[in-house]
């Protein structure tokens, strides 16, 4: 287990306001360290994708603080500690996300677009459909079927108003999310060089990514 681990597990044991607080110097001392990593993990996915070299850990990185307001779970903190990183402007478009928390279920590569909104759902379906043998193509690729199985998240039970129930992309068109996901086990974080190896992992979606991205912002 590592340290931030370790400390994720007390957290979690005690999710409350008074022990964060007189923990929040190890709190701290964590989370320079994990904008340092991020930072790593960043310089090196920039040789491939140069945009990554705009964005630094502190900016990339969520906060620890829950958003309580609409669930019945309120404890305060997250177990986790996560970033997300976008190539394209905007606060709603595909990128990647890397998660490490204590559990195999709280650890996870992540990449393309998650909740996109209807107007975004109805240009996405659109490119895909419009561009299969491309969008095929880049699915089907070797290494991305072998790191990211399968995409990520639920899908309408029906085809989406508008298309015909028998269209030969139904199961793409069911989406409602456009991602996919590599899951890492804990230990993966206690290497010291999961920086480099995350950001290798991360290089086969990003033609997905920039395929997601164009037909978000091609004009139609």
């Amino acid at each position: 287990m590592t340290e931030l681990q370790k400390y994720l597990s007390e957290l979690a044991a005690n999710n409350d306001r008074p022990w964060f607080a007189a923990h929040r110097a190890e709190y701290d001392r964590l989370r320079e360290r994990w904008y340092a990593d991020v930072d790593r993990m960043l310089a090196a996915a920039s040789a491939w994708e140069p945009s990554m070299a705009r964005v630094d850990g502190r900016s990339a990185s969520y906060r620890i603080y829950r958003d309580t307001r609409f669930s019945p779970d309120k404890t305060p903190y997250k177990t986790y500690f996560s970033a997300r990183t976008n190539t394209a402007r905007g606060a709603h478009t595909a990128g990647w996300y890397i998660q490490a928390g204590i559990t195999r279920a709280e650890c996870g590569i992540f990449g393309g677009i998650w909740a996109p909104d209807a107007a975004q759902l109805r240009k996405l379906r659109r490119a895909i459909v419009d561009n299969i043998e491309e969008f095929e193509e880049i699915i089907h690729d070797p290494e991305l079927a072998r790191l990211y199985p399968g995409w990520w998240g639920p899908t309408l039970k029906t085809i989406p108003k508008g298309w015909p129930r028998d269209h030969a992309q139904a199961p793409l068109l069911r989406l409602l999310h456009y991602g996919r996901e590599h899951e890492v086990d804990p230990a993966f974080f206690g290497d010291p060089a999961w920086p480099e190896r995350a950001a290798d992992i991360m290089r086969p979606l990003k033609p997905l990514i920039d395929f997601l991205n164009y037909s978000l912002t091609e004009e139609i």
